[in-house]
């Protein structure tokens, strides 16, 4: 079974990420473990045992406001709550604690809002961002837009490089949701569509999949993202698909950026950011 860990900071904005996940919780066979990241300061006059008796204190303050919290988002979706599977982990970093949390659990993706209103402990960049960019688990990340509402339908991009493998982990995620999904490719001069053949055997490996095929000139007058924005804006899927290279080189991520983590910063609708399989 599927399993999403849906993390909150207790703001309004995160509440998109619980939505979406109940969402697609609805849709697919999966469970929704609702997480929350928090860290205790310790006086430096504290002893120990003073100092465990407060942070107990403050984990059970926290997790019934978590359970509280979840549940007023059940509330306002029209839906009884029962059950509800919530997590309160102390950690000082809050993105290594869900990386570390999701991973030693096994959980299949991790579902956040794109930003919040909580403060983040991040020198560079933003909770979203950083989890694209290092996290193991797949990152669904939801924007402030947001509004809950059926998943109908999918885009996937791609480059091409590795579609094999990208369709086995698209695929994964599709195959209990009854949506349509659709395949979007820029072709420029450096392009893996080089004949009629190679575009006919792609094709037939999409066709195999039900995945439909939006290939469209790259408009080198505007940036990748903004060619994206555009097609998305047209097309109105449901939600998006990325991948994303993790392993750059230290030159590669001050001169590079990270496409989903910068389309994941202006997309309006919810972006799911898988490794590539070469990592």
């Amino acid at each position: 079974m599927n399993k999403i860990l849906a993390t909150t900071d207790f703001s309004s904005n995160s509440k998109r990420a619980l939505r979406f996940a109940i969402q697609l919780a609805s849709q697919m066979d999966c469970k929704v473990t609702f997480f929350h990241s928090y860290h205790v300061m310790r006086p430096t006059q504290w002893n120990e045992k003073v100092f465990v008796s407060y942070e107990n204190s403050e984990s059970t303050k926290i997790n019934a406001k978590l359970q509280q919290f979840v549940a007023s988002v059940y509330k306002d979706l029209g839906i009884n709550a029962t059950n509800l599977d919530c997590v309160a982990k102390s950690g000082a970093s809050a993105d290594r604690n869900i990386m570390d949390f999701a991973e030693q659990n096994n959980y299949t993706y991790i579902c956040l809002s794109r930003k919040g209103d909580g403060k983040s402990n991040m020198l560079f960049g933003t909770n979203t961002s950083t989890l694209i960019n290092k996290s193991k688990v797949p990152v669904i990340a939801v924007p402030q837009s947001y509004k809950s509402a059926k998943i109908t339908k999918i885009s996937y991009a791609s480059d091409l490089s590795d579609i094999d493998n990208e369709l086995k982990k698209v695929t994964s995620f599709t195959k209990n949701l009854d949506v349509k999904v659709e395949l979007l490719h820029f072709k420029s001069p450096a392009d893996e569509l080089t004949d009629a053949d190679q575009v006919e055997r792609i094709n037939k490996k999409l066709s195999a999949h039900h995945i439909d095929t939006h290939f469209e000139n790259l408009d080198y007058e505007k940036t990748l993202i903004k060619n994206i924005d555009s097609v998305i804006k047209q097309t109105k899927p449901s939600m998006m698909i990325m991948f994303t290279q993790q392993k750059r080189t230290f030159f590669e991520k001050i001169f590079l950026s990270s496409i989903s983590a910068e389309y994941s910063s202006v997309s309006k609708i919810p972006l799911l950011v898988f490794r590539k399989s070469s990592e």
